[in-house]
């Protein structure tokens, strides 16, 4: 039995550009930071994979390297020239942990983060520009404005959406390369105004220490370059499985707002995800339970919670997340244990009600 992996959002296979940059950069095995010839040439060749990185992305400011977005965000959360946090109810875990009791903004019942009204002079203010685990997208350019205008600083982690979408004009964004098929452990924080972080010392300009991974950047750097020409189909293909689901029984979560195009969140109503996970695992497919960084915890998803949902539901609750491969046959293998198992559960929800 061939195995279908739809986890993308967890992360997303090495693409073949990215293993090739990173077979280059292995070759150069110097210390981008010393002085000698080698460590030279190491150092030309990773301020060349920012430029590119940072061209690819259009962005005009400072890169910074890390060891993936988690980093980025911390960096931002302990360091930017800010007196309070407000974070959206609906963040990754990632951001939760690094702004602690931060002030938190309301999300609607579909997760989109209703305007901001307390950001003011000194606030730092960080909301998700795709949710992780329904794929909403915000309205940054709105909240920015609107957080801009108050004298605030804007942080997006921008993990699921860079190389996908537009980056927002925020004023940090947090990038992870191996989201969009560069390697893991490493990533980038995107800063418009270096003067609103505090330096630590170290490499990375005085932002990050630690010797600067060059095979990664060149994998990152070739990664963002290939783009993602493929998410038109993905658009298919997401709208023929909420169909498909919907007609089964099942509910879409967030169907009435816009969502990334490779993330679809679905409810199988008196299933746990938990089972699902395993009938699913069993059958060859590999799909998650909300976030990859939380799915192995039996608490209940904060991002459903924050939207309204009731514990018992948000506990059956599936992401299933697509890649470049990903086609038609991979939906309908899909949709054919979804259905089958939805029956299965139906049929003995019947027998035990007789």
């Amino acid at each position: 039995m061939t195995r279908l992996y739809l986890d993308h959002a967890a992360t997303t296979p090495l693409l073949p550009a990215a293993r090739a940059a990173m077979a280059e950069g292995l070759e150069r095995w110097a210390n981008p930071s010393s002085p000698h010839a080698e460590g030279r040439a190491a150092r030309a060749a990773l301020e060349q994979a920012r430029t590119r990185i940072a061209a690819a992305l259009g962005f005009n400011g400072a890169v910074i390297f890390t060891s993936g977005a988690t980093e980025a965000i911390e960096i931002v959360l302990r360091g930017a020239k800010a007196r309070t946090h407000l974070v959206s109810a609906a963040e990754h875990d990632a951001v939760r942990r690094a702004a602690g009791n931060a002030a938190t903004l309301p999300v609607t019942a579909d997760g989109v983060v209703e305007p901001v009204t307390t950001a003011k002079p000194g606030s730092l203010v960080a909301i998700q520009a795709v949710n992780n685990e329904t794929g909403v997208m915000q309205p940054l350019g709105e909240r920015i404005a609107s957080v801009r205008e108050s004298g605030g600083l804007f942080l997006a982690d921008c993990a699921q959406s860079a190389g996908k979408l537009p980056l927002p004009d925020a004023d940090f964004i947090a990038v992870s390369a191996h989201k969009l098929g560069g390697p893991p452990g490493i990533g980038a924080l995107l800063v418009r105004d270096l003067a609103t972080l505090n330096p630590t010392g170290g490499q990375e300009q005085g932002y990050r220490g630690g010797t600067e991974n060059l095979p990664a950047a060149l994998g990152f750097a070739a990664a963002v370059e290939a783009g993602a020409d493929w998410l038109d189909r993905a658009r298919l293909l997401r709208a023929r499985l909420d169909a498909a689901i919907r007609e089964g029984g099942g509910t879409v979560v967030a169907e009435t707002v816009e969502r990334l195009a490779t993330i679809g969140s679905y409810r199988m109503p008196g299933v746990a995800a938990t089972s699902q996970l395993i009938r699913f695992d069993l059958a060859g497919i590999a799909v998650s339970a909300g976030s990859a960084c939380s799915s192995g915890s039996l608490k209940p998803s904060h991002v459903l919670a924050a939207m309204g949902w009731e514990e018992e539901a948000a506990r059956e609750v599936i992401r299933i997340s697509f890649g470049p491969d990903t086609n038609d046959a991979d939906v309908d293998r899909v949709v054919a244990q979804w259905l089958a198992l939805a029956a299965s559960m139906r049929g003995q929800q019947k027998e035990r009600a007789a």
